[in-house]
């Protein structure tokens, strides 16, 4: 399993218009059948990102399948795209995680 953590900046005037599209794209991937999930930090360090989304994803090729056309398919995922750039600060950070087996056992058993 691995987890797709996107970190966004964005201008608080933006903030509302990217929370609807983050908010678009979570509910595309959890139609997909896929865990998503958009973090509001409530405390952030200087130059940390405004909003941040998660995606949990089976294998790596989930991945780029879902960015290709994850948000209703090829056009309307470029559309959003679009829509999302144009109010972002500078590009997301991107980070792919993997997801050990053991802490997720132990997450799922309430083992610390």
């Amino acid at each position: 399993m691995y987890l797709a953590r996107f970190s966004y900046s964005i201008k608080p005037v933006d903030r509302e218009q990217a929370l609807d599209l983050l908010a678009h794209e979570v509910a595309a991937a959890r139609d997909q059948g896929l865990a998503a999930r958009l973090l509001v930090p409530l405390t952030r360090p200087p130059g940390g990102p405004a909003l941040q989304y998660e995606l949990v994803l089976p294998d790596l090729e989930a991945f780029d399948a879902f960015r290709d056309e994850g948000v209703g398919g090829e056009a309307s995922t470029h559309t959003w795209m679009r829509d999302l750039s144009a109010i972002l600060l500078e590009p997301p950070a991107v980070e792919l995680l993997r997801i050990a087996a053991d802490s997720r056992e132990a997450t799922e058993s309430g083992a610390s």
